[in-house]
């Protein structure tokens, strides 16, 4: 069983369907998906047949639909309503390319506490997802470094994806690399790892990086991703595929890669899995599959 806890978000997606008319009108695509880069890694490692256990802070409004969208691909979803705050809200844009640039309203997500998470929720778990964006928001960085301390104490496995270069730069490395002292593994992608291993020009020390943390994954786009540790170094190529959204990309890699990595700790197979699965994500709309 993985638990994994943190953002749940009303994503809000809109692509130009022409060229964008700044103080006036444009025709777009707009669509409201359920997203939250932790609740995405939940609903992909449901999707793909991992045992996973969800916890998550919505508005009273969310709690039902955000909770079937989970339960529907196999996660048990374990949400608190917040009596206050509404769901979280992103709004996206996305480029001819499918990348994309976010509107972040936090809302519900940063009353999250150590309340909110019953002893009962740790029932058969073996592995700990977590995600930056509980780290870097100081209402819930108690809660994240909790559940690591939490984590160690039972023997369970931790894992997080550093989530944001912007909120990375804004809460400093050093501080960063203290929080998450103690986790097993980290999957920056490489403009994270470039923060993290404190790379001023073109090459990434990656070792620096196993210095840190005793597993590192970096995601690299196009080229694909790559496994380091104190002695090993292996990397796997990226499908070519049609790229029609990005967003989630990053969360479904994780996802694949977990799910192959808590049954066989293998780096290749756990890389090949994280790269089949970001590319089905990459290929359709929205973060879920």
């Amino acid at each position: 069983m993985i638990l994994v806890v943190g953002d749940v978000v009303d994503d809000i997606g809109v692509r130009p369907l022409e060229p964008v008319t700044p103080r006036s009108d444009t025709n777009a695509e707009i669509r409201m998906t359920a997203g939250g880069s932790a609740a995405n890694t939940a609903a992909w490692l449901g999707h793909l047949g991992t045992p996973t256990r969800f916890v998550g802070k919505v508005g009273a409004d969310g709690v039902e639909r955000h909770g079937d969208a989970l339960r529907n691909v196999g996660v048990d979803a374990r949400l608190v309503a917040d009596p206050l705050l509404p769901t979280a809200t992103i709004v996206l844009t996305l480029d001819a390319e499918g990348d994309r640039t976010m509107y972040v309203d936090r809302a519900a997500n940063t009353t999250l506490s150590v309340d909110d998470i019953d002893e009962a929720v740790w029932d058969g778990v073996d592995w700990l997802h977590l995600t930056g964006y509980t780290f870097f928001d100081p209402e819930t960085r108690p809660v994240a470094t909790e559940l690591v301390r939490m984590a160690r104490e039972r023997g369970v496995g931790v894992s997080v994806d550093p989530s944001s270069t912007g909120f990375l730069r804004q809460c400093g490395v050093e501080d960063f690399l203290g929080w998450t002292a103690g986790v097993d593994l980290a999957l920056p992608n490489i403009d994270e790892a470039r923060l993290l291993a404190g790379a001023t020009g073109p090459v990434v020390d990656f070792d620096a990086l196993a210095t840190a943390y005793r597993h590192v994954v970096v995601t690299l786009g196009v080229m694909g991703a790559a496994y380091v540790d104190a002695q090993d170094r292996t990397q796997v190529t990226a499908p070519r595929v049609q790229v029609l959204d990005t967003t989630g990309a990053g969360d479904a890699f994780t996802a694949g890669f977990l799910a192959e990595w808590v049954r066989t700790r293998d780096p290749r197979a756990s890389l090949t899995a994280g790269t089949a699965t970001a590319e089905r994500c990459i290929t359709m709309r929205g973060a879920r599959p």
